[in-house]
């Protein structure tokens, strides 16, 4: 830029942006202008409003835009690697930091439930197919692990009670929480959930692990088979 010349206008709206998120960390922006911010990392050189908000209305959310798959982040006009790149940091932080919360603790999984939701949430619920996650417990129900067992199609997903028993035992884990999704919305549990439940719960009980619970999210709730004494008393 020669002497005389100006400042383009989104390098003070910029600085702007900067100085108002410091002041609240971000609790009293949009959507749209959350994301912008990260944009401005990845697209140095550029107005990024636009494509923040035609972002957002795409996808609906700012969650649903760093949960969006990476193709179709990439289809997106003006989306480079280097901005994927970032916001899928952006989802990869928000999981660890809520995993690393969860496992920490010192109490019991009972008083830690909102918080072991949320990071089920997070990590589950905007997948496009069902999969299972088992949540690994010791004697005490405290959190010792995690691991997807299994990924299935929009509407099903098939596991065994030996393959969870045989993962439960690998881990030296005294109880199992399992979770799995809903792609559909609708957290109901369909015949064969419960009857896979039923199946899992009584395996578990031969090599005397506790089945805690099994959760079914999705991102307009969750269904608890304990909580609505599905199977346990």
């Amino acid at each position: 830029m020669t002497t005389g010349d100006k400042e383009p206008d989104y390098l003070g709206h910029r600085q702007r942006m900067r100085s108002r998120f410091l002041i609240s960390e971000g609790r009293d922006m949009a959507d749209y202008e959350l994301l912008e911010l990260l944009l401005m990392q990845a697209i140095p050189r550029r107005d990024v409003k636009p494509l923040a908000k035609a972002m957002i209305n795409q996808f609906g959310s700012f969650a649903d835009v760093i949960n969006a798959p990476l193709n179709e982040l990439l289809a997106i006009p003006g989306v480079k690697e280097n901005t994927a790149t970032v916001l899928k940091i952006v989802k990869a932080a928000s999981l660890r930091t809520s995993w690393q919360k969860l496992e920490s603790s010192d109490a019991p999984i009972i008083s830690n439930i909102d918080a072991m939701l949320d990071y089920c949430r997070s990590s589950m619920c905007f997948s496009d197919v069902e999969e299972v996650r088992l949540i690994y417990l010791d004697v005490r129900l405290r959190v010792i692990g995690t691991e997807i067992m299994q990924r299935g199609t929009f509407n099903g997903v098939a596991l065994h009670p030996r393959e969870i028993v045989k993962a439960a035992m690998a881990k030296n884990a005294g109880g199992i929480i399992m979770v799995h999704n809903h792609p559909s919305g609708d957290v109901s549990p369909s015949k064969a959930d419960i009857e896979m439940t039923r199946a899992i719960n009584e395996a578990c009980k031969t090599v005397s692990i506790k089945m805690f619970d099994h959760l079914i999210i999705s991102r307009r709730g969750h269904f608890s088979f304990s909580e609505n004494r599905v199977l346990w008393d």
